[in-house]
């Protein structure tokens, strides 16, 4: 997996502790991505996690505490997924399979809840630098991936030599958001896939 420069080493636990861990913070990466970050409580994460105060506290020192390691936990998520997509990608082809599982995946969820990075960038950017950074962090890792696509395409001859992979990796990126967001308000996944479709034109536009 590419690992950010923001990402925290955790501490070493028993291995029963590692479990209870995990589930408090699949529970709070859960509810925070439903409900949002501001509505979610500690005391909502305990009770559905089945984890004391004590233990809840044990682990996070506080809710922000318990927000880095959940944007962590997100970050780690999507981005070992799309470099499972983004490694091997060197075709326009590839970017259309790309495009797809993406579709299909919000698809499952009616188009609900957004990008897991993009939504808790948009909650918390303005209000939490430390979020903000790790967020930052996050989306370079993502967007370096984007941009390595595009390059090894050009170098395998299959982009114009003008072709800008950082620029392309950026426009892309920004299709994606604002994909999501449509998705998200509207319930469907059609605007998805238009909006996508147009970014992946722009980009075919540099085909040789």
């Amino acid at each position: 997996m590419v690992q950010s420069e923001h990402s925290v080493k955790p501490a070493r636990l028993t291995a029963r502790g590692e479990a209870t861990k995990a589930r408090m913070l699949q529970v709070a990466a859960e509810l925070m991505r439903v409900k949002g970050v501001a509505a979610t409580t500690l005391d909502e994460v305990r009770s559905a996690s089945g984890t004391s105060k004590s233990q809840l506290y044990h682990y996070f020192a506080d809710k922000d505490a318990l927000v880095q390691v959940v944007i962590e936990l997100q970050a780690r998520d999507l981005l070992d997924r799309e470099e499972g997509y983004l490694r091997r990608l060197n075709s326009i082809k590839g970017l259309e399979r790309w495009r797809d599982a993406i579709v299909q995946r919000s698809a499952l969820r009616g188009g609900a809840h957004g990008c897991q990075l993009g939504s808790l960038a948009s909650e918390l950017s303005d209000q939490n630098e430390p979020a903000r950074a790790a967020l930052a962090g996050h989306f370079g890792t993502w967007l370096r991936l984007m941009s390595d696509a595009f390059e090894r395409m050009r170098a395998a001859g299959k982009l114009r030599p003008e072709a800008d992979p950082e620029g392309l990796a950026t426009g892309l990126m920004s299709a994606l958001q604002g994909a999501f967001l449509l998705a998200q308000t509207t319930q469907d996944v059609k605007p998805m896939k238009i909006a996508l479709d147009m970014a992946i034109d722009y980009v075919r536009g540099f085909e040789v």
